[in-house]
């Protein structure tokens, strides 16, 4: 028997002879021939087994030399073997240019090898087709070719198999024919298709231990013209199809990986020429693919079913968006936020789902993503189906699929009951420090009005009388500067107390850190009279960007703790606190510093975490530091202390500059309209306010200057404005019963767009965050009481501005 041996190394060449030697090579009696060369061989080669070694280099130069031995061998009666590392995806080019099989060298089990070409070659042994019956075919080339063109357009799927084999068994005339797929141990097949005299069987399991299914699996095909039931006494599948004659091929995968079987039978003496099996091979190759295709489409839908799980048993919500926005994975959380299903929403965008505005910002924040390739995690607002408003924690990252198509996947988690507890807990927090604070705010606000309250009644007493001398005119006004003096104390205080206590201001901004520190010190003058002297080391600082209420809440919160850490029985003309600002390059740097107790290492890794305190139950709750520590990093900066037992501590609390935009400052644009304004005309104001008094002093403090009606109804005024009344200007309370001054804004957009132009709100207090949020989204003009002449008339003349 021959063998040849073509490019294989010296090394190499001398294990193989082993090999075969070893592998039962000395009984087949082995002629081994060597080349280097194609060119050393005839243009004929004898029947032999070929083993070829990869040469390297490129792939073309080896597969075009797997054609050129193709052309050169007889196939029938030879075996080429390509020993070679290369990857699976190269594989199946050479099997497709000639190689019969590729392995990594040395290769094993090459007894079977040799066996099985060994029968191939000896027409007499009953286990191999006899050669000369090859030129003897079953059906004509035009009836194979009708046969394989109906096959390949035939249905894909499962429906593919039966018209098969039914075609298989009608055009080679045989009883029966299958098509089945090995188990995932190899150790049986499971019948997909079986056609038996002309009819279907339903689908059966046979185990291939000791049949002749074994025996295909094995050696790729299996002929045995007759007689086929003496040589497998035992097989079920031959018993069953009463069988004289078999012939069966390996259906194969991509990387040669057996996947099942396609087979006839007859039961009287089954011979096969060149185009039977030509024919059986090109159906085998086609029912491989198509079993493979199965294989991976299934594997797909559990990989997809899989996931769809996976995402659908996430509590929270999660989509994936295309490059054009459009929304094409959910899961089921994403449709209850919703309520639609996955097939109503896929393929729809944020416009479909949210108002414009929203919508806008969606896309924006997406485009961001899609731009850096980066993570990014932001906040925001959300109107659901209900046309209720969340707010959204939303995690986006961006990703490529196998196409090069990008795409985004977000996970959002609604943080809306979240955000209303932390907002009650800074509240609390802040609400704590005021009742601290209370009896000394109390004391601040009390003293000028004990004074307003006495000048008052000594101003109303006198000008009772009907004749008031030179002198007592100069006492009257002195008594009025008083009260006016000790009023805007007031107005201060309480504009301090109304900065800090302000729960629905979370914007961002330019503060004046020293204006802040100041109104925070006002806060606590009284408290730090009584217990400690205080010094201040102010530097000149830029503004700081953050929050100023949330800043005073801070700066409130580290002096209360200061004056808190003195030792009790210490005079307070020991106790010192001193607060500080300074630059450090791009950032700000404001220290409160005490000489108080202190605290050891272990109190300072704890002292930011949530309700840990050192103070007795009922005086702190242990949420100060934790919430100052969180509010201090919303605005980007961080807080560091300092502190030894004994020496008392140093907060220091580090913030960015603000750095504006390159847009126009508003302040310049405001500035522009005063200067409008100020043309010294007499307008006609309507001022709307529930409280009558408020009308009458508006108009006292601007009869010298314009026209003023007051009204204490904003429904009354938006009939009169229908029936024809002009006006200048209108100012309207924010607060008031029936309708607010933002439901009048909106219904006077309504019917008198130029006159909504030319209004103004006004607030005493607290208001709702949809006030706030319509008064910024419309930058209408918003004055705070209480208020002095000088500032009531320049808000006045900002609204008359656009009048021509």
């Amino acid at each position: 028997m021959h063998v040849l041996l073509l490019k294989v190394p010296r090394p190499l060449e001398q294990e193989l002879e082993q090999r075969f030697q070893l592998d039962g090579g000395t009984a087949l009696a082995l002629q081994l021939h060597r080349a280097e060369r194609l060119e050393e061989l005839s243009e004929s080669l004898a029947p032999s087994l070929v083993v070829l070694a990869d040469p390297g280099g490129p792939l073309d130069e080896l597969t075009q030399l797997c054609r050129q031995l193709r052309a050169r061998r007889p196939l029938t009666q030879s075996h080429l073997t390509l020993l070679t590392q290369r990857p699976s995806a190269d594989l199946s080019l050479l099997a497709r240019a000639g190689a019969d099989e590729c392995l990594a060298p040395p290769g094993e089990s090459w007894g079977v090898r040799l066996t099985a070409l060994h029968r191939r070659l000896h027409p007499e042994d009953p286990h191999v087709p006899d050669l000369a019956r090859l030129e003897r075919p079953r059906l004509s080339s035009l009836e194979a070719l009708y046969v394989l063109l109906s096959s390949t357009s035939a249905e894909i799927g499962h429906d593919f198999f039966q018209p098969l084999v039914s075609q298989l068994a009608s055009a080679l005339r045989v009883s029966s024919a299958l098509v089945g797929e090995l188990s995932p141990g190899r150790d049986s097949l499971n019948t997909l298709a079986l056609c038996v005299d002309g009819g279907f069987r339903r689908s059966v399991s046979w185990p291939l231990r000791g049949t002749i299914l074994e025996q295909v699996v094995t050696h790729g095909s299996r002929h045995l013209p007759e007689g086929v039931r003496s040589h497998f006494p035992e097989d079920p599948v031959l018993q069953q199809l009463k069988a004289e004659g078999f012939l069966g091929v390996t259906l194969k995968d991509a990387q040669q990986k057996p996947l099942g079987i396609l087979a006839v039978a007859h039961t009287e003496p089954l011979d096969a020429g060149l185009i039977d099996y030509a024919l059986l091979g090109a159906l085998a190759a086609r029912a491989g693919a198509e079993l493979a295709r199965l294989r991976v489409q299934a594997e797909l839908e559990r990989t997809r079913d899989f996931l769809r799980n996976t995402l659908n048993a996430l509590p929270d919500p999660v989509f994936v968006k295309d490059r054009a926005h459009r929304f094409v994975i959910l899961n089921s959380a994403f449709c209850r936020v919703f309520e639609r299903t996955e097939q109503e929403l896929l393929g729809m965008s944020d416009y479909d789902l949210v108002p414009a505005q929203e919508a806008d910002l969606f896309w924006k924040k997406d485009e961001e993503v899609f731009a850096a390739g980066q993570p990014r995690e932001n906040e925001e607002t959300l109107t659901d189906g209900s046309g209720s408003s969340r707010i959204l924690n939303t995690k986006k990252a961006p990703f490529t699929a196998g196409g090069g198509e990008p795409f985004i996947v977000g996970i959002i988690r609604d943080v809306t009951e979240w955000r209303r507890l932390e907002m009650q807990l800074r509240l609390t927090d802040r609400m704590a420090s005021v009742g601290m604070l209370a009896a000394g705010v109390a004391h601040e606000i009390n003293n000028p009005l004990a004074y307003i309250s006495s000048n008052l009644t000594y101003v109303a007493e006198h000008l009772a009388h009907e004749e008031l001398t030179p002198t007592q005119l100069t006492e009257l006004r002195d008594a009025v500067l008083e009260s006016l003096e000790g009023a805007s104390r007031v107005r201060v205080i309480v504009q301090d107390l109304k900065s800090f206590a302000r729960a629905d201001d979370e914007s961002q901004g330019s503060v004046d850190v020293h204006r802040v520190i100041e109104g925070a010190l006002r806060l606590v003058r009284n408290e730090v009279h009584h217990r400690a002297r205080l010094t201040r080391s102010f530097e000149p600082v830029p503004a700081v960007r953050g929050n100023e209420a949330r800043l005073g809440q801070v700066l409130v919160n580290l002096l209360v703790n200061a004056l808190q850490a003195f030792p009790p029985e210490r005079l307070a003309e020991q106790n010192s606190v001193n607060i500080a600002t300074r630059s450090r390059g791009e950032w700000i740097l404001i220290e409160v510093e005490d000489n108080g107790q202190g605290m050891s290492p272990e109190v300072q890794r704890q002292i930011f975490e949530p309700f840990f305190t050192t103070k007795p139950v009922g005086i702190g709750t242990g949420l100060g530091l934790s919430i100052c520590n969180n509010l201090i990093r919303i605005m980007g900066g961080w807080i560091e202390v300092q502190s030894n037992p004994g020496w008392g501590s140093t907060f220091r609390l580090v913030l960015p500059t603000f750095a504006p935009k390159s847009d126009a400052p508003a302040a310049t644009a405001s500035t522009g309209r005063e200067k409008t304004g100020a043309q010294g005309l007499r307008r006609k104001v309507l001022l709307i306010d529930d409280e009558p008094a408020v009308g009458t002093a508006v108009r006292r403090l601007l009869r010298d200057y314009h026209e003023v009606e007051s009204l204490q109804d904003a429904r009354e005024a938006l009939k009169r404005i229908a029936n024809g009344t002009k006006y200048d200007a209108i100012v309207c309370d924010v607060m008031m019963p029936e309708m607010t001054g933002v439901q009048f804004f909106m219904e006077l957009e309504r019917s008198a767009p130029e006159l909504a132009r030319r209004t103004g709100l006004m607030s005493g207090g607290v208001f709702s965050p949809h006030a706030i949020e319509f008064i910024e989204s419309r930058a209408v003009e918003l004055l705070h009481k209480p208020f002095e002449r000088e500032g009531l008339r320049k808000f006045v003349e900002r609204l008359c501005a656009s009048i021509p």
